[in-house]
C-alpha cells in the first residue's frame, strides 16, 4: 500500500483537527500524509489546544488554520470530520469517519485536556487500522 493520506476537518481548523493532525504527525512520522482544514477557518490555532498539546510534547504552534477545498478531499484516502456538518464535501471512493468530539473553542486548557487525550486514543486506533506502526510516542 502506498503512503496513506488523512485529512482532518472541523469548522474552524483551530482545535480538534489541529490536535488530531499534531497527534498523527507525532505518532506516524512521515509514514502518513497529514492534512487538516476547516469549512470556516479561524485566524489562528486555539491557544488552549496549543498548550494542551505542548503538555504531551507535541508542538502545533507553527500551524495555521486552512480553508477546506475539494482538492484536499480528493487528495486524501481517509477524511475524518469533527463537527463540520454539511460543509464537508463527500466524494466517492473516499473513506469517511465522523468523530463526535467536544469543541474546545472558548474553553481553558483544563477542559481541552480530555479532548486531546480522546483524540490521541482515536489516532492510535486509526494507525492500527491503517497498519502504520506507532513510532516513539509522547505520553
Amino acid at each position: 500500500m502506498s503512503k496513506p493520506s488523512v485529512l482532518f476537518v472541523c469548522v474552524h481548523n483551530a482545535g480538534r483537527s489541529q490536535m488530531a493532525a499534531g497527534w498523527l504527525r507525532s505518532l506516524a512520522g512521515d509514514a502518513v500524509e497529514v492534512r487538516s482544514a476547516g469549512s470556516l477557518p479561524a485566524d489562528r490555532v486555539n491557544p488552549a489546544a496549543v498548550e494542551a498539546m505542548a503538555e504531551v510534547g507535541i508542538d502545533i504552534t507553527g500551524q495555521q488554520p486552512k480553508v477546506l477545498t475539494p482538492a484536499a478531499v480528493e487528495a486524501s484516502d481517509v477524511v475524518i470530520t469533527m463537527g463540520c456538518g454539511d460543509a464537508c464535501p463527500v466524494l466517492p471512493g473516499k473513506r469517511y469517519l465522523d468523530w463526535a468530539l467536544e469543541d474546545p473553542a472558548g474553553k481553558g486548557v483544563e477542559s481541552v485536556r480530555p479532548i486531546r487525550d480522546e483524540i490521541g486514543f482515536r489516532i492510535r486506533g486509526l494507525l492500527a487500522e491503517l497498519e502504520v506502526p506507532v513510532r516513539g510516542a509522547p505520553v
